[in-house]
């Protein structure tokens, strides 16, 4: 029988070419896990990196088993590198932040002292942002945006570090760029979250990832993130509501002109009015079949076989994953 000791927290972090920050990140991973005082792993995850970050990973899990490296076969994006580092990941508590040390490990015992008072999630609040005027503006607006839109009240989702207990992680699918709005699609199984200040510090390693087609990619992924809140398991009431609105506007102007046409003796072969009518009946049709479609979708959904959003090339762990 193994007497390995139960992993209390997992600190998972994506990497794309971090190579100069990785010999001082693990450094300070391994304080912040130490102050915990449990059991705790680092579970790096390289999401094709392009410079000599994998070489110094492999070096790093060598010289301490508490690390665990996930290479994946290119890069597939920030979500999909955090959802293979969830699905590795053994501890009871999944600690997330970014590998450019902006993000400050040691606040890693604020969370986890937070989530212990009862929450489900922690997200951490960057107070005092290093980053230029322009962007703390932006990110502001966007965070009033997100909370509006989900319903779900945070000042900072796009800190990365945050705080989840691993049944909250177990219970959602992530896709696209939502990694960000996991507390907002986890709010549809009744979570608490919570939000508490943490440290944020001017990038010393690298280049930002970040480019502005991000932003237009992140609010597609707000649409969809309301649509799954609201209507994911009703979509035939959203597109419904759409077509049976259009139908009807269609249905009244036909009636309309149908008056005018056999009892005023009208002519209305010409008249834009008829072209719109029937192009509303249309579409209120093809609206209400979506919705239908959509109900179909839903059901096949829920019970399809799990496809992951990425592919493992190699994992370096001194301890083998136990059978999921």
């Amino acid at each position: 029988m193994s007497t390995t000791p139960k992993i209390g927290v997992s600190f998972v972090l994506p990497i794309f070419n971090e190579e100069g920050s990785l010999p001082e990140l693990r450094r300070q991973l391994v304080a912040a896990g130490e102050k915990l005082g449990e059991p705790f792993e680092i579970v790096l995850i390289d999401d094709g990196s392009t410079d000599g970050s994998f070489p110094v990973l492999r070096k790093m899990q060598a010289a301490d088993p508490r690390v665990k490296v996930i290479r994946l076969r290119k890069n597939f994006g920030q979500t999909a590198a955090l959802t293979a580092g969830f699905d590795h990941a053994k501890g009871e508590i999944v600690i997330t932040l970014d590998a450019d040390l902006q993000n400050d490990p040691a606040d890693a015992s604020l969370l986890v002292a937070k989530l212990r008072e009862g929450y489900d999630i922690v997200s951490g609040w960057r107070k005092d942002r290093k980053d230029k005027f322009l962007s703390r503006l932006l990110s502001r607006m966007a965070n009033a945006l997100i909370s509006r839109i989900t319903k779900v009240r945070l000042r900072d989702y796009g800190c990365t570090l945050k705080a989840y207990r691993r049944e909250v992680l177990q219970s959602i699918k992530l896709y696209g760029e939502m990694h960000r709005f996991i507390p907002a699609i986890a709010s549809q199984i009744g979570v608490a979250i919570a939000e508490v200040p943490v440290n944020h510090r001017p990038r010393l390693y690298g280049e930002s990832k970040y480019k502005l087609t991000k932003s237009i990619r992140v609010f597609l992924d707000l649409l969809t993130v309301k649509f799954l809140l609201s209507y994911s398991t009703r979509p035939l009431q959203i597109f419904g509501m759409f077509g049976l609105i259009a139908g009807a506007v269609g249905g009244v102007l036909g009636i309309v002109l149908s008056y005018e046409r056999l009892i005023l003796k009208q002519g209305i072969a010409n008249r834009p009015l008829l072209l719109l009518a029937i192009l509303l009946i249309v579409i209120g049709i093809q609206f209400i079949t979506m919705g239908l479609l959509g109900e179909i979708m839903v059901r096949t959904y829920h019970e399809a076989v799990e496809k992951h959003i990425y592919a493992v090339r190699e994992v370096l762990d001194s301890e083998p994953d136990e059978p999921r």
